[in-house]
């Protein structure tokens, strides 16, 4: 079948997402979307060991909302752009908390903040204004996943390192002489995945556009 065919069923083919809301995915999302300013909130107010287990626990439960989606054949318009939404405001809501309480350098919280607003923006449009869906790559899950244990980590901030000792700069702890947690090295990681998949995103959806732009194109000229 053309991707240009049209289909008269109103019922959503299997494997293709439906117009409906109130779904078990759509509701596990929704709750793990709750969980996060209570992950914050914790934080905020000293307790760090529940902050940190409330949102590694949030994290890890990434997978269970589309697993539920794929095996009851109730995968969503809404759940495809709600699950990566999530996503973006747990890790958001992640650096800005560690930024306050002191445990993340302002440069990681800068870069992660533009990247998912660049992702947040560009996706909107692709979806909202073009209909072009960019899937989401399995590496930028697993960019994501070491960007949560680093997170998840640092919220416990255990175990207390010695920097190595190779500059001075205290914007970059684990390298410079300061007592650090481990688990900045899991963020440094998730970092430069991150960064690389926005670029491979980016490809996808230039080329995306320009597929779609080239079949207006071929549809004006054969009028």
């Amino acid at each position: 079948m053309r991707t240009d065919d049209i289909t008269t069923s109103t019922q959503p083919q299997e494997g293709e997402a439906s117009d409906r809301i109130l779904t078990a995915a759509n509701v596990i999302t929704f709750a793990r979307l709750c969980l996060i300013p209570v992950s914050v909130a914790l934080l905020l107010q000293g307790h760090d060991i529940a902050a940190g287990l409330l949102f590694g626990f949030t994290a890890a439960t990434d997978f269970v909302d589309g697993m539920v989606a794929r095996k009851t054949n109730t995968v969503t318009k809404l759940g495809q752009v709600l699950d990566p939404l999530v996503d973006r405001l747990l890790i958001i809501a992640a650096v800005v908390s560690l930024l306050i309480v002191g445990r993340l350098p302002l440069w990681i919280v800068v870069l992660v903040l533009l990247r998912d607003a660049y992702l947040i923006v560009g996706g909107t449009y692709l979806m909202g204004k073009r209909g072009i869906r960019v899937p989401v790559s399995y590496v930028g899950k697993v960019g994501m996943w070491f960007l949560c244990i680093g997170f998840a980590g640092l919220l416990l901030n255990v175990p207390i390192l010695t920097g190595l000792g190779w500059c001075d700069y205290s914007f970059l702890p684990g390298f410079n002489g300061e007592p650090y947690c481990a688990f900045i090295w899991f963020a440094y990681i998730g970092l430069i995945i991150s960064l690389t998949v926005t670029v491979i995103y980016t490809v996808r959806g230039a080329r995306a556009l320009s597929e779609q732009n080239a079949r207006k194109r071929e549809v004006t000229d054969g009028k």
